[in-house]
């Protein structure tokens, strides 16, 4: 880092985009509504089954293993799936992701209709879905590079991820609706059509996630070739302080407020149902997507390890206010800058990383980044589930957020005063 400029190193940082820049641009634009769209369906797929499942077997080992095999694929197999990415048309993955989660969609759909669920379909498809998800991170990621280029990457980014943002809150109220109108085995049929503007669209653009930039002979895939590539990667200080910056939030928050909620919102007063919890439940997401298109709007934040860092800070110190406040108004507050701070930090981490990453190797590093910030988030059930345990969730709570805080300020340090092995053009 150059000490006397503030940068990482003397090259120029992209120049500052016009607001909303990735929706200017004719191919980026319906590749991020197609990118919501199907993460909506991800999350109505999640309503329904999840209904039926508690539904029918009333087990909670089952809800358990409904979030350790959506986040397990990304723990294992996004390095993979980053090589498949580096390697192939990245259409082509997203259209295979794409297609896996129909079928998915369709074999739930078969055996609602033949009332034949047993506990071992579920817990298949379950991984299967996982998988899927697993499949198209990289791929996704190396598509909006290649569609917007360097300079307008940072928007690309951000708007991809309010877009994703929306599709996870509409997928409950959508989900909720063709719940409720066509029943588990009409809603769960009705999905499938949620994910094919996408994988149709992916048939009409020219971009490949390489067209911008050529990389040449590209890896050997296969579980040991991507072991082998990952180990080989040369990974910048920069780019590994924003892997582990991820990792932390992950691990240490995850998805650990989602399943708590119920036990905060009784403790807050607004009970396990009604408006008032599902307004906790809402407050984080509405954050993330309401922070999401003012810093678009704005341009008040640049993609730098500075803002990653003071942005993962504020999230778990907001948390933490969460986690202890008894005052309901406060911790509805709380939840939303989290949601805000939460945004900021992955998407300008995630935006660091493809600024770094050499062509050759983004897929990979993009996908050693997925296998942090997803792969991770089942750590978040022993820092803050098996904990809670022992201390009750909310200490558990406040303190993994607390430690959550503390490792990020580390983590700039190391970033700061480290140099980067590589040339890069982030700024610090």
């Amino acid at each position: 880092m150059c000490r006397a400029c503030g940068s990482i190193d003397h090259r120029p940082e992209p120049a500052r985009a016009p607001r909303f820049a990735a929706l200017r641009n004719r191919d980026a634009r319906p590749y991020l509504f197609g990118t919501g769209l199907a993460m909506m369906g991800d999350n109505i797929e999640h309503v329904i089954t999840y209904w039926v499942l508690w539904r029918e077997f009333h087990s909670p080992a089952l809800a358990g293993f409904q979030v350790i095999s959506h986040w397990l694929p990304f723990l294992l197999f996004s390095v993979l799936s980053g090589s498949l990415a580096d390697r192939y048309d990245c259409r082509r993955v997203i259209q295979s992701a794409q297609a896996l989660f129909m079928v998915v969609s369709l074999c739930w759909g078969l055996l609602f209709l033949t009332d034949s669920l047993q506990v071992w379909h579920a817990c298949v498809l379950l991984v299967l879905h996982g998988c899927a998800g697993a499949l198209w991170g990289p791929a996704e990621q190396m598509m909006l590079h290649d569609f917007v280029g360097r300079d307008d990457l940072p928007s690309a980014v951000r708007l991809n991820a309010t877009f994703r943002s929306l599709g996870v809150l509409c997928g409950p109220v959508v989900g909720s609706a063709l719940l409720l109108l066509l029943g588990p085995t009409g809603g769960i049929f009705a999905n499938i059509a949620i994910y094919l503007p996408l994988t149709i669209l992916l048939f009409r653009t020219r971009f490949t996630g390489h067209v911008r930039e050529g990389v040449g002979a590209r890896p050997r895939v296969g579980p040991l070739a991507a072991l082998r590539a990952a180990r080989g990667l040369a990974i910048s200080p920069t780019i590994g302080s924003m892997i582990i910056l991820a990792g932390l939030g992950s691990f240490f928050v995850g998805a650990s407020i989602q399943t708590a909620m119920p036990e905060f919102a009784e403790s807050l007063g607004a009970g396990a149902t009604g408006l008032t919890y599902g307004a906790l439940l809402f407050a984080a997401g509405f954050g993330g997507v309401a922070g999401g298109l003012a810093i678009e709007a704005t341009g008040w934040l640049r993609p730098t390890v500075r803002t990653a860092v003071v942005a993962t800070v504020c999230y778990g110190l907001s948390i933490v206010v969460f986690a202890l406040t008894g005052y309901y108004v406060l911790a509805l507050i709380a939840l939303m800058i989290s949601g805000v701070a939460n945004f900021v930090s992955m998407s300008v981490s995630q935006t660091v990383v493809q600024l770094e990453a050499p062509a050759a190797d983004r897929g990979r590093i993009v996908g050693l980044y997925n296998t942090s910030s997803g792969g991770l988030r089942i750590g978040s059930g022993f820092t803050v589930g098996l904990a809670g345990t022992a201390i009750g969730i909310t200490w558990s709570l406040a303190l993994s957020a607390a430690v959550l805080a503390i490792a990020a300020l580390g983590t700039g340090a190391y970033a700061f005063f480290k140099r980067p092995a590589t040339p890069n053009g982030v700024a610090g």
